[in-house]
């Protein structure tokens, strides 16, 4: 690694993070021409990453080129608690089968920003899965109940006597001892992260171990235009999720923070986009989506997002929508609603129809015990389409 590159690496990681703990022995690190050992984890809540995760995997990814060692921790283990970073309440916990399902896609949809043939990708449950009971018993004597409800979040709910888990207060230390079981040299992460990133770094000098770097980096606001990106509040935009539903998402992004979006998940020049978004704010809209359809898919997904898009936009049916079968006889529309996957259930469906959410050939239909019998277009809101046919083979 030479000077020149590790001097750029630094100023980047400078101007995009919010914390660096500490500046200092981050640019001896990187400048001591010894590939470092960089962390960054995610907990399985769900099995989709989504742009707020892009912001430090981008990072991560210019650290693995410069030629560091990345680390990236599925926190299947962890996730069976879930991250109290920020909750007011208590989450329902998964199983070890959930966290295990939810992040089976989380290596596909990684490798998407990072170089996966050069990463090692591992779950936390390698590790926190085989301690003890004394050996968490241990672990759990690093730290005091004092520092832990130093946190906002239990601060707060313990404040307002909401009720706060045993085993939440021994999150901080699960996702600290996986910097100790990696001996990992740095660790990044979001700001919402910092007291947990910084309970690995002295959890690894009580260990014996040196400390890790601390890298804290903005958090993404999600569609809502209030909260940060989750997948728990479904304000998110799924780097995995199909082109179509990125496109259509990012054309959902909030004036206000486009600038943000820009800034934290592209790299179109910041002159470029700021250009863009005071002359055509909708043109600039566009731009974005194209960006981001483009960097998970491809230039051509890009362009048929679009041309789906200002299709749908004008009240015209997409031409490439699946097609689901029905008997020739007929069928409830609400049967058919939930077989296209527009509701999970009956009753779901009727609320659809009765809101105004359900059109048949770009009709709306308010009879929610109408049957029908095919062939047609069933519309649900503004961008869901499936085209319905008779099955006559299958009808008595």
């Amino acid at each position: 690694m030479e000077q020149p590159n590790s001097e750029n690496l630094f100023e980047t990681i400078k101007r995009a993070s919010v914390d660096i703990f500490s500046a200092d022995t981050l640019r001896e690190r990187l400048f001591s021409g010894k590939p470092q050992k960089i962390k960054l984890g995610a907990d399985p809540s769900r099995p989709d990453l989504h742009l707020g995760h892009s912001v430090p995997l981008r990072i991560l990814r210019k650290l693995q080129d410069a030629g560091h060692e990345v680390i990236f921790v599925v926190g299947d283990f962890t996730g069976m608690i879930g991250d109290p970073s920020g909750r007011s309440k208590t989450r329902a916990q998964l199983t070890f089968e959930e966290t295990r399902e939810n992040g089976r896609s989380y290596f596909e949809q990684v490798s998407k920003i990072i170089d996966t043939s050069k990463a090692r990708v591992v779950y936390n449950s390698e590790w926190l899965g085989k301690l003890s009971f004394g050996e968490v018993l241990n672990l759990a004597g690093k730290y005091t109940l004092a520092r832990i409800l130093e946190r906002d979040d239990f601060a707060g709910r313990f404040a307002n006597n909401k009720p706060i888990g045993l085993h939440e207060l021994l999150y901080p230390l699960m996702q600290g001892y996986d910097s100790v079981a990696l001996k990992a040299d740095i660790e990044i992460g979001g700001t919402d992260q910092t007291f947990n990133l910084l309970v690995g770094r002295e959890l690894q000098k009580d260990y014996g171990q040196t400390r890790q770097e601390v890298i804290t980096f903005p958090l993404l606001p999600g569609l809502d235009g209030v909260n940060k990106m989750s997948k728990s509040l479904d304000n998110y935009i799924g780097i995995g999720e199909n082109a179509e539903i990125i496109f259509e998402k990012c054309m959902k992004v909030p004036d206000g923070i486009l600038e943000t979006y820009f800034k934290l998940t592209t790299d179109i020049p910041e002159r470029e986009y700021t250009n863009l978004i005071e002359k055509d704010i909708r043109q600039a809209h566009f731009a974005y989506a194209r960006e981001i359809v483009r960097m998970y898919h491809s230039n051509e997904a890009a362009d048929s997002a679009h041309e789906r898009y200002l299709k749908v936009a004008s009240g015209k049916t997409p031409d490439d929508i699946s097609e689901i079968f029905i008997s020739a006889d007929g069928d409830l529309l609400t049967n058919v609603i939930k077989q296209a996957g527009f509701a999970p259930s009956n009753s779901a469906a009727r609320r659809l129809i009765e809101g105004g959410g359900i059109k048949i050939d770009g009709i709306t239909v308010r009879d929610s015990f109408m049957r029908v019998s095919g062939d047609f277009v069933l519309g649900c809101g503004k961008n869901k389409f499936v085209r319905v046919r008779c099955d006559f083979n299958n009808s008595p």
